[in-house]
């Protein structure tokens, strides 16, 4: 769909920005998920539809829930309506969705269980993968491993990386910092482990390899995503892989992902 860029629309949209595939932890807007937006006064409601008729119903119900959440945060909206499009369970998701019931009672039959153990696996890898892509950028503009790993909150609301890929992940890794380990004072350091482990020069190298597996499985989900949802759907541009991102062919020919060069010298 067209990208509203004024008025309610516009402000929703923003909304729905924030929403990721839990897999990819890649907006939804960016992948060509949103299919139809409609805003009538304080009502809206949002179609979407993923790359295949049989993808996960846990990761289809969590962006259902994430955009009924981001949508429902304006002030001025006062009825949401989330619809999945083409897929094999959508009337037991909009269901469950719409009606704010949880996805183990909407899939008692399936024994489809507590999401909250996936939530928390899905985001610590939006955590990893947004430390990493910040790290490189940072390490791309000269910052030193002693400097980065003094880093506090308060140095890296100073910092400014330009045009560098990874510009566009440092508000949403600050963002993941201050919702998933409550890292808010400006004194709090800005690189630790998932785990809250402080991190030293000697044990950096270390941390960025585990990093760059965790982005390259991802990556290779997202060619994989995006190549099914081509092959499916073939009129979306915004679903278009950006100039940065790994295609299929990119890992099965072994060749090198655009910010592996840049990774490998650390």
């Amino acid at each position: 769909m067209e990208v509203p860029t004024t008025g309610k629309a516009a402000a929703v949209w923003a909304r729905l920005a924030r929403v990721a595939d839990p897999e990819l932890d890649e907006p939804v807007t960016d992948l060509g998920f949103i299919e139809r937006l409609s805003v009538q006064k304080g009502a809206v409601e949002v179609d979407f539809r993923l790359p295949t008729y049989w993808c996960s119903p846990n990761f289809a119900f969590l962006m259902a829930e994430g955009i009924r959440r981001e949508v429902a945060a304006l002030t001025w909206v006062g009825q949401v309506r989330v619809r999945l499009l083409d897929h094999l369970f959508a009337d037991k998701v909009n269901r469950g969705v719409n009606e704010g019931l949880a996805f183990g009672t909407i899939f008692a039959e399936e024994e489809g269980g507590d999401l909250e153990e996936l939530r928390a696996i899905f985001a610590e890898k939006a955590f990893q993968r947004r430390q990493e892509a910040v790290i490189l950028a940072l390490r791309r503009a000269g910052t030193g491993a002693d400097e980065l790993c003094r880093m506090t909150l308060g140095d890296l609301g100073r910092v400014r990386l330009g045009d560098d890929p990874g510009a566009a992940e440092l508000p949403r890794y600050r963002a993941i910092l201050r919702e998933t380990l409550r890292a808010i004072d400006p004194g709090d350091p800005a690189f630790v482990t998932w785990g809250g482990e402080a991190l030293t020069p000697e044990t950096l190298p270390d941390h960025m390899a585990r990093l760059r597996a965790v982005r390259i499985n991802m990556e290779f989900n997202g060619a994989l995503c995006r190549g099914l949802q081509a092959a499916r759907y073939r009129t979306q541009p915004e679903a278009e892989t950006a100039p940065d991102q790994p295609e299929l062919i990119d890992f099965i020919l072994n060749r090198v992902p655009p910010r592996e060069a840049a990774a490998s010298r650390l």
